[in-house]
């Protein structure tokens, strides 16, 4: 167990993103299902499913088994971030819209983007496809999880979110195909979408509606 438990951690790129995102997102899911006032077990269910249906969905998509099912350290690694929303819930009086969940959130982005290129480059998919499944691995769980807390999927109107794993998922195409590949391209990938995320929050960035798009009146 505790090979199989270094080997996730710090074996490779992949492993390192992975565990980074599994723990971040469970936290950030758990904090929203604390704030609309769910019991620990909701709290845990919202919290596992932002943790791991991204990766789940990236997995059937190569035509693999989800790691959540062949792992129990995946498992162990979304119930620490179950307990650490809980404990911030603890000690702070807001902890969704606290920075230590902000950032966490950012860098779960960043760290499903990167794995999901990785694996999607693994699996000889198109270029596109590395970015779709980028894409998907970093921003499904959390589209899920809105579903769970009975609202929309906030990737879908508000915020410069998703945009931010598709820049990711360019980046480390672009870092392939000009040659640069392995921890460098992953590194590229997760800087880039956790720098552009934090920017989006910072200064309020926003897509376009189709309404704001409409020529002027006269």
């Amino acid at each position: 167990m505790s090979r199989e438990l270094l080997v996730t951690l710090f074996g490779d790129p992949f492993a390192v993103m992975n565990t980074i995102g599994l723990v971040a997102f469970a936290l950030v899911g758990s904090t929203k299902a604390i704030r609309e006032e769910f019991d620990l077990f909701g709290i845990t269910i919202v919290g596992l499913a932002m943790a791991f249906v991204g990766g789940a969905t990236r997995d059937v998509l190569v035509l693999r088994t989800p790691l959540a099912l062949q792992s129990p350290i995946e498992i162990a690694l979304g119930m620490l971030g179950v307990a650490l929303a809980i404990a911030l819930q603890v000690v702070l009086a807001s902890p969704d819209t606290h920075p230590i969940t902000l950032v966490s959130d950012a860098i779960g982005l960043a760290a499903f983007a990167t794995a999901g290129a990785i694996v999607a480059t693994e699996a000889g998919v198109s270029a596109f496809g590395v970015v779709a499944i980028a894409t998907i691995n970093a921003v499904g769980g959390g589209a899920f999880a809105d579903l769970l807390l009975d609202r929309a999927p906030f990737i879908l109107f508000e915020d410069f979110y998703a945009s931010c794993a598709v820049l990711g998922g360019l980046t480390y195409v672009v870092a392939g195909i000009v040659g640069v590949a392995g921890s460098t391209a992953a590194a590229l990938c997760a800087a880039v979408t956790v720098v552009t995320r934090l920017v989006a929050v910072t200064y309020g960035w926003e897509l376009p509606t189709a309404g704001e798009l409409e020529p002027p009146t006269r």
